[in-house]
């Protein structure tokens, strides 16, 4: 079971990106030659700024890739706007290993894509690779430029900001609809900039447009998920030789709650899940043995726990209704109630062990249709049960084929 399990998930993950679906939405694109080009862009509903962007002429179109070299701008309508300039960016770190005593922004001149928050009399942009994340702006024709903020050591080896982009702002963008102290408690954030912005060009009477997506997601999934099990359990006894016992594989009926929380980034393909389970086997074996008077050792296991799987799960869009899934999770096992009994020929306890179990992992594919219906195998590596008895070890394992119902 387990090996056909393995091979099932390896197989479906290596292969599925050949059948899931691609999401391409209208958008266009400006080529170096000034051209606008409509055409179909595939969505990543990105989180960080891309360096490149694929695209189709049309539905049946071959798949091709631009980046900042052949494209001066490209969007998604509706969604998503990039424009490619040729700016002075300072990628001073925030991590205090690497800060200096200069308070003063290092500039590096570099050709990047910027995400377009807001166009008007007062623009607003923002590039984001990850580690960096800088804002900048413009004012009717004037050139694009970084607002200022940096981190730096205070020369007490405290952390001190440069909030130049305050000043920047005070400067370049000031109305009389707008007090000095709200400049003086800007933060450096997206959305602090966007409310200021949004307020300068409302004081300055210009049109603008807002860029920032304001699409409606939902973010978060509650699913009763019952399932049915086929467990097995092995004990080993160090002290004895040839004291192993094997039980027999069992089936049970357990049932979990699943709360998933969607990631806001990457058209909604990565989940945090976190699914409290109750589950429980019960087993016995009889073995023949030499080591104890009567020739006979009896294992009996009671085991009930709340499993809580803490993981995370990507997303393969297969068509609107219907999607597949991976996950991988690490298992935090609370046994109630649980013990093994080791038993002579006449009834009388060899061992008397209480059940503590440890971690372990578990790895699931499965699908979902429209949301609501879902259908997942999962395969748990070897969980030790008795980790306060080191005379004793033991393995058990878990497959499970789950079935879950999203209410929320």
């Amino acid at each position: 079971m387990r090996k056909q399990f393995l091979f099932l998930a390896l197989a479906l993950i290596v292969s599925v990106n050949s059948f899931s679906q691609i999401i391409f939405e209208n958008g266009y694109f400006i080529n170096e030659n000034n051209q606008k080009i409509n055409c179909l862009i595939e969505n990543m509903d990105w989180k960080n700024t891309p360096v490149n962007f694929r695209y189709k002429l049309d539905e049946s179109g071959e798949i091709k890739t631009a980046d900042i070299k052949n494209a001066k701008e490209f969007a998604i309508n509706g969604q998503f706007k990039f424009i490619s300039s040729l700016v002075k960016i300072d990628r001073s770190t925030k991590r205090i290993e690497f800060m200096t005593k200069d308070k003063n922004p290092v500039f590096n001149t570099e050709k990047l894509f910027l995400q377009v928050l807001m166009e008007g009399k007062a623009s607003l942009y923002m590039y984001n690779d990850g580690t960096v994340r800088r804002f900048f702006y413009k004012t009717d024709n004037s050139e694009i430029k970084q607002l200022v903020y940096k981190t730096y050591l205070a020369d007490d080896d405290h952390t001190a900001k440069n909030n130049q982009f305050r000043e920047q702002l005070f400067v370049d963008l000031k109305c009389d609809g707008i007090l000095m102290n709200e400049y003086e408690k800007l933060t450096y954030t997206k959305k602090d900039l966007e409310r200021f912005f949004t307020k300068y060009n409302k004081c300055s009477d210009s049109n603008f447009v807002d860029l920032e997506v304001k699409e409606k997601k939902d973010l978060f999934n509650l699913t009763l998920r019952p399932r049915y099990n086929i467990s097995s359990l092995s004990l080993e006894n160090s002290a004895f030789q040839g004291l192993d016992f094997d039980l027999d594989k069992k089936s049970s009926i357990s049932l979990g709650i699943e709360a998933e929380f969607i990631l806001p980034f990457n058209k909604d393909r990565w989940s945090v899940i976190v699914e409290p389970t109750y589950q429980s086997y019960k087993g016995e074996q009889t073995i023949q043995t030499s080591q104890v008077v009567g020739g006979t050792l009896t294992a009996k296991v009671d085991y009930s726990s709340i499993e809580l799987p803490v993981g995370v799960r990507r997303y393969f869009f297969v068509n609107d209704a219907f999607k597949i899934f991976a996950n991988a999770s690490m298992i935090v096992d609370f046994s109630t109630n649980s013990s093994v009994t080791v038993t002579r020929k006449d009834g009388s306890p060899l061992n008397e062990l209480e059940i503590k179990s440890g971690l372990n992992f578990g790895f699931g594919v499965g699908c979902k249709f429209k949301d609501k219906i879902s259908l997942e195998v999962r395969y748990q590596t070897a969980r030790g049960l008795l980790a306060d008895n080191p005379a004793w070890s033991s393995s058990y394992q878990t497959t499970a084929l789950i079935l879950g119902y999203s209410f929320f």
